[in-house]
């Protein structure tokens, strides 16, 4: 096994001890807060690229996941047992996000740095994928928290432990910039290009810049409420030089080597296994509104029955001893089913792709060769063919309400991010709560039956880590107060 493969395997395997809402106790040094992540071990870009990749897979693949989907309404808490209650009674607290700010900052953007610090002539290609990651690693963050450091962090300097938090605002003009340094150092036949230690592409810098222009318009589009010239013509200047953009989804692999599983299934194994995710009846009634044969493939059957299972958001109290279905192995989610070890993280997906590319059609914003209308159908022919029912899309298409195209740009839009929804269920929890803090979109969410009056959700809060030892920490934000693009 060589070096990058025993690094991953440690990372990885760290995920065993965390229960990521913040009962968490005998975590290694390298999780250490008080560390000064400024004193890395190695500067070697062959082995901090697939480190960084591994620290996102695990910030997407678990604790944005669990949040995500069940502020998505695709899972709730199991009312046979208790992990996660707070979540539906939207009773957060800032140690319930220490660990994904660790792995986003501590691990992904600082080994991310180091790699455009210290890569050499020889190593350009690493760096490209390095800016192109930092803006995927801060849009991740400035999303979920709203203002983040940026200008002040990750500078090397010995002691650069309380940075400065930079707007919203200015963290997305630095994520433009930071994609169109990368893709500036793109070179598609370089012979010098990574390998395997690139766990996304295997050094497929074409890829690369897929993924780069995708991430570009995703991050435009989130402007459109709050910004929506500047996105406007962000959006043309993509389509004026012809970009091109994903046709397949951009995914981390697991396999069911110790160490090397998908990161929601380690968590659970941490947890004993215990079944603490089931089925929301919020996407289960879309779902059977629309015969959709993805519930039957995202969610699993409760023995004996013939059908899927669930309760109402939130709603495990008074379902105490209802059996519910849980969400699949196909995407890492049945504590039960080793299969789960096996489900791919996706930081961008073909069908999410296909998705943008419709929705900026639609505005008129954007054109290429095919109508908004195409993309649209492609959005779903692609999330069928990752759920492995490619056969049932034309059907689906053809006969679901909800896979109508309407007239009139509003109402198209509205039916584009509604199957965004569908498509990113189990998969892209934190993408699909952000999508509807944007859009509203879909308009048939609940409220939980545990929040008891609350607010909904509309950002994390900044983790006790910051609390306690950033000396720039700039005040605990509401969770129910917006972030700057929500409007």
């Amino acid at each position: 096994m060589n070096k990058f493969q025993n690094k991953i395997r440690y990372i990885l395997a760290v995920v065993c001890s965390l229960v990521v809402l913040g009962a968490v106790t005998g975590c290694s040094k390298f999780l250490d807060v008080n560390e000064n992540p400024n004193n890395p071990e190695s500067a070697s870009p062959d082995l901090l690229l697939p480190t960084a990749q591994v620290s996102l897979g695990i910030t997407v693949g678990n604790s944005f996941q669990i949040y995500g989907s069940m502020l998505s309404q695709y899972w709730t808490q199991s009312p046979s047992s208790s992990q996660y209650k707070t979540i539906d009674q939207y009773a957060f607290t800032n140690a319930n996000f220490n660990y994904p700010w660790i792995f986003l900052y501590r691990d992904a953007l600082i080994n991310l740095q180091l790699i455009i610090d210290n890569s050499n002539e020889y190593q350009q290609q690493y760096a490209a994928i390095a800016y192109i990651l930092k803006a995927y690693s801060l849009q991740l963050a400035t999303d979920a928290f709203g203002d983040v450091p940026n200008s002040s962090a990750l500078q090397g300097a010995e002691g650069e432990t309380s940075p400065t938090y930079d707007k919203q605002e200015l963290v997305y003009d630095s994520i433009f910039q930071y994609l169109k340094k990368g893709k500036s150092m793109i070179d598609a036949g370089s012979e010098l290009a990574p390998g395997s230690e690139d766990l996304l592409f295997a050094g497929d810098m074409q890829k690369w810049e897929q993924f780069a222009n995708t991430l570009e318009l995703r991050a435009y589009l989130r402007l459109s409420q709050i910004d929506p010239a500047k996105a406007k013509a962000g959006v043309a200047k993509l389509y004026s030089e012809k970009a091109a953009f994903l046709e397949e989804d951009a995914a981390l692999q697991y396999s069911t080597t110790g160490g090397n599983q998908n990161p929601l299934y380690i968590n659970m194994v941490g947890l004993g296994k215990t079944q603490n995710l089931v089925a929301s009846g919020t996407i289960i009634h879309a779902f059977k509104r629309n015969d959709d044969p993805r519930m039957n493939v995202l969610f699993d059957k409760i023995s004996g029955q013939d059908t899927i299972a669930y309760i109402s958001q939130g709603d495990y109290e008074n379902n105490s001893t209802k059996k519910v279905s849980p969400p699949s192995a196909l995407v890492a989610g049945n504590a039960q089913d080793d299969n789960s070890a096996l489900a791919p993280v996706r930081l961008i997906s073909a069908s999410e792709s296909y998705f943008l590319q419709a929705e900026v059609v639609a505005r008129g914003w954007g054109k290429g060769s095919l109508s908004a209308e195409a993309l649209f159908k492609k959005g779903i022919e692609a999330s069928f063919d990752a759920d492995g029912i490619s056969s049932d899309a034309a059907d689906y298409i053809k006969e679901a309400p909800d896979a109508v195209f309407p007239t009139g740009t509003s109402d198209q839009i509205k039916a584009i991010i509604t199957q965004k929804y569908y498509a990113m269920c189990g998969s892209q929890g934190f993408e699909a709560w952000t999508e509807w803090r944007r859009t509203g979109f879909p308009d048939f969410f609940t409220e939980s039956v545990a929040a008891q009056g609350l607010d909904f959700p509309k950002r994390f809060l900044y983790p006790n880590s910051e609390v306690t030892s950033n000396l720039n920490y700039p005040g605990t934000v509401s969770m129910d107060k917006p972030v700057w693009w929500d409007k």
